[in-house]
């Protein structure tokens, strides 16, 4: 069997609940937690994840669901810029699927969706004290308040989806 290994950029609130989120479901073989940046008015770099999966096992419709349940993708605040709500795509024939897939989800949500596609155009990765913020932390108060709700939210909705043996200290408190 060939892997389907393919890769998107998500961003929407801090990279490192983005990256905790996403560190904790089946196919995803590498999170980059970092900066990205697109073209024209969004060419600043703002905090996000690149997402590295396998398209057998986990596809790019669900990563998009899920990232749009695990962060604030209704809400247009003050802090836009530097925690843009955005799907970044890395090849020409993503963008439409991409928009798509966004546009469906809309019904889901009782206001409307500020998530926007964008074109991928670099990346900076954070400095690696940080990186695997949450697995290498979990006890942290920023982990307990910010990152374990959206943890239970994906065991809660997404149960299918998530490697158990990444939440263990999550079963422990419970």
């Amino acid at each position: 069997m060939i892997s389907q290994n393919e890769k998107i950029a998500l961003g929407g609130g801090c990279h490192w609940c983005t990256e905790a989120v996403f560190q904790v479901l089946k196919g995803v073989v590498e999170v980059e937690q970092g900066y990205v940046a697109s073209s024209g008015e969004n060419e600043s770099f703002s905090e996000a994840v690149i997402v590295h999966f396998d398209s057998e096992i986990i596809t790019s419709k669900t990563l998009i669901e899920i990232h749009l349940h695990t962060h604030k993708s209704t809400s247009d605040h003050s802090m836009r810029t530097k925690y843009r709500s955005a799907i970044y795509t890395f090849y020409e024939t993503q963008i439409k699927v991409v928009t798509l897939i966004l546009e469906g989800f809309q019904k889901d949500f009782d206001q409307k969706l500020i998530t926007q596609v964008f074109p991928f155009e670099a990346f900076k990765a954070s400095r690696e004290s940080i990186q695997d913020y949450y697995q290498k932390n979990p006890e942290k108060p920023f982990c307990k308040t910010f990152i374990n709700p959206k943890l239970l939210l994906l065991l809660d909705r997404f149960s299918a989806h998530i490697r158990l043996d990444k939440l263990k200290h999550l079963e422990e408190e419970a």
